[in-house]
């Protein structure tokens, strides 16, 4: 598998190798040793989920309080989704900022987004099918939302007649958000998504 960090500070691609024979294709979609090597850290596995949409569905954009925050491990096992990634972290040098990857069942890339970032996506196909991997588990109170159709973030969805949930229709616009205090900012995630040093490496000066 490769990895490959994106525009956005904790995003990253992942593109696995795949065999394949006349039986059918093997891959090795997450790997916890390599995964660690390129982040810095592992994931921590708390909840896996499915999401099924019919072409057109727009689901996001959404995000977790931090803390506790929510890192994701997502890939589409079934048809093909454009998925989203947004920066919600205020004081980000990125803030406001998206950027968009085409998960398919055919490349099987995979996405890592880290606590704070914002995350949605379109299908595209007749019917696709999501698995996303989760460092937390699902908590209503800490889980929020940002209008995917907020023309601040000026999302370009490969779709004109979205579908929305009765939820992201209401969702708030990035700007009340953030006046709302509902936004990470970029040194809460900081501090939990960079790994403290190890007693005695560099940089540490030890007990």
């Amino acid at each position: 598998m490769r990895l490959h960090p994106l525009g956005i500070e904790g995003v990253w691609e992942i593109t696995p190798e795949q065999r394949a024979d006349p039986r059918g294709v093997f891959l090795d979609w997450y790997h916890v040793d390599r995964f660690a090597e390129a982040i810095g850290r592992p994931l921590r596995l708390a909840q896996a989920n499915l999401s099924v949409s019919v072409r057109g569905v727009v689901r996001g954009i959404h995000f977790v309080d931090v803390p506790p925050g929510q890192a994701k491990y997502v890939t589409c096992v079934r048809g093909a989704v454009f998925d989203v990634v947004v920066d919600l972290r205020v004081g980000s040098p990125t803030y406001g900022c998206w950027e968009g990857t085409r998960l398919d069942d055919v490349s099987r890339r995979a996405v890592y987004l880290s606590e704070g970032i914002g995350h949605g996506f379109c299908a595209i196909s007749d019917e696709a099918t999501l698995c996303y991997l989760s460092s937390g588990t699902y908590d209503p109170a800490t889980e929020h939302g940002v209008h995917p159709l907020d023309p601040e973030l000026a999302i370009d969805w490969p779709t004109g007649t979205p579908l929305l949930s009765p939820r992201d229709q209401d969702a708030l616009l990035l700007a009340e958000a953030r006046d709302a205090g509902l936004l990470p900012t970029y040194a809460t995630c900081q501090a939990v998504t960079v790994p403290s040093p190890a007693p005695g490496s560099v940089g540490d000066p030890g007990p």
